[in-house]
């Protein structure tokens, strides 16, 4: 009899593309499922049990006693373009902030970033992606993923790139999310193996990818390119463990984890 597909949870921002097109690709043949949902959602089905893995926010990693596949995540160094604070009164007089509700990393970073600034009464809420519509009700949004790359922004309001603003202050790269898996999961070496190759097929297929998301989201060629090819990590090194480290350190210094869990890597058969 043959086990159940592992149910693996994945993104569908532009972003994850490199790697979502080679890994659905692969699917039936190594076994697999792909879900697609929201990274906020993909942590919450995960901790419910309902995926084995799914790149998830990285601040949700942190959270539980996940497994961290090596080698792949979704980082940056500098300016991404695609997680953004936008607003319309300087940072010291914002007093409503609204959070994408897709986002876990995102939120937990700005609150690290802007802790000095921010008030202290500020009053946060989760809403949908639409900038234009917040703003009128809100001082300030943040945006993540595709919304935020086809942002057109008015004069009156300040744009700040949280990726940018992290590597100024800390010369880390960012790691916005990872791939978790269930500490009871096992996964076969051909599985892991599979998995880290769909970056450098991402790479490869890059120029069709990028004419395709091109198409489909209405983002400029070049735009999707640079972004894709210049601005994303795909890798989860000594430089995104540094990273994710050090962004854990901050989130148990600033209250926000409750306490500091191993960033174990996971076993395989």
């Amino acid at each position: 009899m043959m086990p159940p597909p592992l149910k693996f949870g994945f993104h569908d921002f532009l972003n994850a593309q490199p790697l979502l097109v080679p890994l659905r690709r692969q699917a039936e043949s190594l076994g697999w499922e792909m879900i697609l949902d929201t990274p906020a959602a993909l942590a919450e089905r995960l901790r419910a049990g309902e995926l084995d893995l799914a790149m998830i926010p990285s601040i949700e990693f942190l959270r539980a006693d996940y497994r961290l596949l090596p080698g792949v995540s979704i980082a940056s160094r500098g300016p991404v373009d695609t997680v953004l604070l936008v607003s319309r009164k300087p940072l010291d007089r914002i007093q409503t902030l609204a959070l994408d509700h897709r986002s876990r990393t995102s939120a937990t970073l700005l609150r690290i970033l802007f802790h000095q600034v921010l008030p202290q009464d500020i009053e946060f809420s989760t809403a949908d992606p639409d900038p234009k519509a917040l703003l009128k009700t809100h001082d300030a949004v943040l945006i993540i993923g595709d919304q935020a790359l086809q942002l057109a922004p008015r004069p009156d309001w300040k744009v700040h790139d949280l990726s940018q603003i992290w590597f100024e202050q800390t010369g880390k790269t960012f790691v916005h999310a990872v791939v978790a898996v269930r500490p009871e999961v096992e996964l076969k070496k051909a599985v892991v193996a599979a998995i880290q190759q769909a970056k450098i097929i991402g790479r490869e297929e890059l120029a069709a990818i990028v004419q395709s998301q091109s198409a489909k989201t209405g983002i400029a060629l070049e735009r999707c390119r640079d972004y894709l090819q210049h601005k994303i990590i795909y890798d989860f090194g000594a430089a995104e463990l540094d990273g994710l480290i050090h962004f854990q350190d901050l989130c148990l210094q600033h209250g926000l984890l409750d306490l500091k869990r191993p960033i174990t890597p996971l076993s395989h058969r």
